[in-house]
């Protein structure tokens, strides 16, 4: 879950009174059909009316409406994030049944039972650490959990939940290991990473939140449409080109949790309710360790070019202990944030997570996961929608 925003003028993103009223008289015009009135979901569930998601009238319950406002999207978040990580679970995961059969509990239709996996994309993957099936798996299950606690806790407080099963449209990969007939929230198939989070965690003088940039690590990557995944078993046919594909993937898991990293700070800023405050910082600590496992792994790849048979897109991953790169900084064995930049240039360097400037978070990152393909194929309601939720979280206050 990446976030893009680099602002530091709180009020620059705060959308006008009309300009909220009339995005919230949008999404009630189109849900209108299908809204559920009376009292709040029993914990864990969702409201729900003919498939597809209803906010009613936005119940908040006993909590304050930013703060409600606040945990729908970051569940609406969290569910994106378990659907791209059960695409990748089910390829090269661990397949002992765990993830499925937790998936089943909480997500209608899906198969509780483990797919065996892909073994020519797995070893692909496990090329960057012999524990990466597992880490996929263990961080599955968490993004999982992570869902289904956000819903249950608005729920508990007569809160309007979150649900996204309509959405379920886009097609699934047809290699083998997928739940080829199941459908996705996410496209992993076109993706446009970009990799600045790798320099950017490693800059001891640069902060986005002071305006700052940062080059990418896999230049190639934010150029042109890449699959993170076999599409068919085709894909897996070249040895060089699914090397390339898991390598792929293995720099897209830390862009997928570098924004987790970061939203659930910049959000916690705005909570009012001390528990809200603590649901807020307790699972952002856990996006933490995700990102800091799979910037490490990332940089276990060795150099390596291909060309995707399919679209002719070009990728090459370069020796990051090497120019431009590489030396004190940039060596691909660092995985704590380097002391940087923080809140003034006068103060001194502080071991921080960045960015953590609160304007447009929730924004931010709606569209920093649009920009990298993630929603090729959906839906305009499905994007109006984030987009809605995200206008309600950046519009809480303290």
């Amino acid at each position: 879950m990446s976030n893009e925003v680099t602002r530091s003028t709180a009020d620059a993103n705060r959308p006008s009174t009309d300009t909220a009223s009339a995005r919230r008289s949008n999404r009630r015009s189109f849900l209108k059909n299908t809204m559920i009135a009376g009292a709040a979901a029993t914990a864990g569930s969702v409201l729900l009316s003919k498939g597809v998601p209803a906010f009613a009238q936005e119940k908040s319950g006993s909590l304050r409406k930013g703060d409600a406002a606040i945990l729908r999207f970051v569940a609406a978040a969290e569910i994106i994030e378990s659907d791209i990580w059960l695409q990748y679970n089910e390829l090269a995961g661990v397949q002992d049944g765990e993830v499925s059969r937790l998936a089943s509990k909480l997500i209608p239709g899906y198969p509780s039972h483990p797919t065996g996996g892909n073994t020519t994309y797995t070893n692909a993957i496990l090329q960057l650490d012999e524990d990466m099936n597992q880490y996929i798996s263990d961080n599955t299950e968490d993004e999982l959990s992570h869902e289904v606690f956000l819903n249950a806790y608005l729920a508990s407080k007569g809160a309007d939940t979150v649900n996204l099963d309509a959405f379920r449209t886009l097609p699934s990969s047809q290699a083998t290991g997928s739940n080829k007939t199941f459908g996705r929230l996410t496209n992993l198939t076109q993706l446009t990473i970009h990799t600045d989070f790798w320099t950017r965690y490693r800059s001891r003088r640069g902060n986005p939140d002071l305006g700052d940039k940062f080059r990418n690590a896999i230049p190639t990557l934010a150029v042109g449409q890449h699959t993170a995944i076999p599409r068919t078993d085709a894909d897996t046919a070249d040895a060089n080109f699914i090397q390339a594909v898991g390598y792929t993937a293995g720099f897209h898991f830390p862009w997928i949790e570098q924004g987790g990293s970061s939203l659930y700070p910049m959000l916690a800023q705005r909570a009012s309710n001390v528990e809200v405050l603590r649901i807020l910082l307790s699972i952002g600590g856990t996006e933490i360790c995700h990102f800091q496992t799979w910037q490490d792994k990332a940089g276990n790849a060795v150099p390596l070019s291909a060309i995707d048979p399919v679209t002719g897109v070009s990728v090459t991953f370069p020796d990051l202990n090497s120019p431009p790169f590489g030396g004190e900084n940039f060596q691909t064995n660092l995985i704590m944030p380097e002391p940087t930049t923080f809140l003034s240039r006068q103060l001194p360097p502080c071991s921080i997570i960045r960015p953590t400037e609160t304007a447009g978070a929730a924004m931010g990152a709606v569209k920093a996961l649009t920009n990298d393909g993630l929603f090729i194929g959906q839906s305009t309601q499905f994007t109006q929608l984030l987009q809605d939720l995200a206008a309600d979280a950046d519009a809480a206050r303290r």
